[in-house]
C-alpha cells in the first residue's frame, strides 16, 4: 500500500481521531466509552462475584502461561532483535522529528523521566525479593555460589533488555510516525501503511481501546504492588495496621497526588517529580553501596553482568520444556511468563510517553538510550540490593530469606534494617515508592488521556482527573478480588492479545523506514 500523506487531511470525508469529541468532551468517543464499558465490567464483576474470582484468576493464568508461555518467549526475542537491527543499522542516523530537529530535554532530564516511568515500583518491591527467592528456592536446582550467580542471571533476564526492547518498539513507532509523518500521538498511527485512512475508524479504534485497557491494567499491577510495599513499611515504622482497608486509604491519597502532578504537566509536574526520584533513588543506592560491603557488592555486578551475556541465548530462550509431566515446577508461569506479559501490558503507557519526551534524538541514539542505560543502571542496583541480601544468606543471616517467604513487600525493610540508620533508609525508601507511585500513575493517566482525546498533547483537566481516578479505583478492585494473583494474571490476559499488536507493529515500522529511505 503506498504510504502518502494528505496535506490537508482534514478536508477527507471522515473525522481524524484528535478531532472528534463527544457529549462536549474533547475525545474519542469509541475509545472512551468502549474501553472505560470493558474495564467497568471487569471490575463489577470481580466486585459482585467477590471470593470465587480469586480462583478464577489462578486458574486463567496457569492456562494462559502453560499454552502460551512458548508464544511470549518467542516474541520477546524477537522484539529484541528487531529493536537491535534498526538501531545500529542504516535507519539509526534518522532523526525523530527532522533533520533540524532539537531535542526538547536534557540527557539527564531524560534519563530521569524514562527510568521513574519504565521501572519505578517495580525495583523497589523485587530488587531485594527475586534474587533471594531465586537463590532459595532455585529453579535450576543449583546450590551455593552456582544459585547465587544464576539467580542474577533470571533476575537480570526479567530486568534487562528484552523488556526495554519491548518499551523502544512502541516508542519509537510512535515518535516516528508522529514527528516525522505528521500523525496524531495514537498508537493507531503506527499501523497507517497498512491500513491507510482506515485507522480513523474501527480498526484504529479497537487498536486505541486495546492500548488503553492494556496501560490501566499494567499501571494496576504496579500500583497494587507499590501501595503494598508503602504500607509494609508504615507497618515496620509505626505500627500500622498492614491489610486492604490500609492499602485503599493510600492509593486514594496517592492518585489524589499523582492527579496534582499531571494537573500541573509534564514540565512542571511530571519532569520534576521524576528528577526528584532519580536523585532520592541514587541516595539509596549510594547508602546501601558503601555502608553494605562495597567490593563484594561490586565484584557481584562484575560477575553478575558476565554470567548473564555468557548464557544469554540459552536463558532467553529457556521454557521448562524438559520438565516431567508429573514433575513439573510452572516456576516460569509466575516469574518469567509474568514478567514478559507486564512487560507488554505497560508498552503502550511507557512507550508513548517515552515518545513523547524523545522528540529531536536519532534513532540509534534513541535504542542507545532506552535499551542501555536504564538497562545497566537496573542491573547494579538489583546487585547492590540482591547482593546485600544474598550477602546475608552466605553469613547465615536468614531474616532476609523468611521476608520473602511471608511477605515479599517487606524485604527491602528487613535488609536495611541489618544496616546502620534503619528509621531513616526505611522512611526513604517509603517516600521513593510513594514518588514512583506518583510519576508511574501520572504518566499512565497523561498516556491514557492522550490515547482516548485522540492524540491531544494535553487533555482537559476534567479528563486527566477521571482516568487518576480509574487507575487507582482498578488497583483497589484487584487487591480485593484477588491479591498478588489477581494483579498477575490481568497483566498476562491483557499481554498476550497486545503482543500480536507489537508484531503488526514492528512490520508497519520496518515497512515506512524502508520506504523513506528509499526515495
Amino acid at each position: 500500500m503506498s504510504f502518502t500523506l494528505k496535506k490537508d487531511i482534514s478536508e477527507k470525508n471522515y473525522t481524524r481521531s484528535d478531532e472528534k469529541s463527544f457529549w462536549g468532551i474533547k475525545a474519542n468517543g469509541t475509545v472512551f466509552i468502549g474501553a472505560f464499558l470493558i474495564v467497568f465490567a471487569l471490575v463489577a464483576t470481580t466486585l459482585i462475584v467477590g471470593e470465587p474470582m480469586a480462583d478464577w484468576f489462578s486458574k486463567t493464568q496457569t492456562y494462559i502461561a502453560n499454552n502460551f508461555g512458548w508464544f511470549f518467549i518467542l516474541c520477546m526475542n524477537g522484539f529484541l532483535g528487531f529493536v537491535l537491527f534498526v538501531g545500529f543499522g542504516k535507519y539509526g542516523k534518522i532523526r525523530l522529528g527532522g533533520a533540524d530537529c532539537k531535542p526538547e530535554f536534557s540527557r539527564a532530564s531524560w534519563f530521569a523521566m524514562l527510568f521513574s516511568a519504565g521501572m519505578g515500583i517495580g525495583l523497589l518491591f523485587w530488587g531485594v525479593a527475586e534474587p533471594i527467592s531465586h537463590f532459595a528456592n532455585n529453579p535450576l536446582k543449583l546450590a551455593g555460589a552456582d544459585a547465587a550467580k544464576s539467580s542474577f542471571g533470571l533476575t537480570f533476564l526479567h530486568w534487562g533488555f528484552h523488556g526495554w526492547a519491548v518499551y523502544a518498539i512502541v516508542g519509537l513507532s510512535l515518535a516516528y510516525f508522529t514527528f516525522n509523518k505528521k500523525l496524531p500521538l495514537t498508537i493507531r498511527s503506527i499501523f497507517y501503511p497498512l491500513f491507510g485512512d482506515k485507522i480513523y475508524g474501527p480498526i484504529g479504534d479497537i487498536i486505541d481501546i486495546l492500548s488503553v485497557i492494556a496501560t490501566l491494567f499494567g499501571l494496576a499491577t504496579s500500583l497494587g504492588f507499590g501501595v503494598q510495599q508503602v504500607n509494609a513499611g508504615l507497618n515496620y515504622l509505626f505500627g500500622v495496621e498492614y491489610g486492604i482497608s490500609w492499602q485503599i486509604g493510600l492509593i486514594g491519597v496517592i492518585t489524589l497526588f499523582a492527579t496534582l502532578s499531571l494537573i500541573l504537566g509534564l514540565d512542571k509536574g511530571i519532569r520534576r517529580l521524576s528528577v526528584v526520584n532519580m536523585r532520592l533513588a541514587m541516595l539509596l543506592l549510594l547508602f546501601v553501596l558503601l555502608i553494605g560491603p562495597t567490593v563484594f557488592l561490586l565484584k557481584t555486578f562484575v560477575q553478575n553482568v558476565g554470567f548473564l551475556l555468557g548464557n544469554f541465548v540459552e536463558l532467553s530462550f529457556w521454557n521448562e520444556a524438559f520438565v516431567g509431566a508429573k514433575d513439573t515446577t510452572h516456576w516460569q508461569n509466575s516469574w518469567t511468563i509474568f514478567y514478559w506479559g507486564w512487560w507488554i501490558a505497560w508498552s503502550p503507557f511507557v512507550g508513548l510517553f517515552i515518545a513523547r519526551v524523545s522528540k529531536g534524538r536519532t534513532i540509534k541514539e534513541f535504542v542507545l538510550g532506552v535499551l542501555l542505560v536504564p538497562t545497566l543502571l537496573t542491573f547494579f542496583w538489583i546487585s547492590v540490593f540482591g547482593g546485600s541480601a544474598i550477602y546475608q544468606e552466605l553469613l547465615g543471616n536468614t531474616q532476609v530469606s523468611e521476608a520473602v517467604s511471608s511477605n515479599i513487600a517487606t524485604a527491602i525493610y528487613h535488609l536495611l534494617e541489618q544496616y546502620p540508620l534503619p528509621f531513616i533508609s526505611s522512611l526513604l525508601t517509603v517516600g521513593l515508592v510513594v514518588c514512583f507511585f506518583v510519576t508511574s500513575s501520572d504518566s499512565g493517566s497523561m498516556v491514557v488521556d492522550t490515547l482516548t482525546s485522540g492524540g491531544k498533547l494535553d487533555a482537559p483537566v476534567g479528563q486527566k482527573i477521571f482516568w487518576a481516578s480509574m487507575e487507582g479505583i482498578i488497583a483497589i478492585v484487584l487487591l480485593i478480588g484477588g491479591g498478588l494473583a489477581a494483579l498477575q494474571t490481568v497483566t498476562i490476559i491483557t499481554g498476550l492479545p497486545f503482543a500480536i499488536v507489537l508484531l503488526i507493529m514492528c512490520y508497519s515500522l520496518l515497512k515506512t523506514l524502508k520506504k523513506d529511505t528509499s526515495k
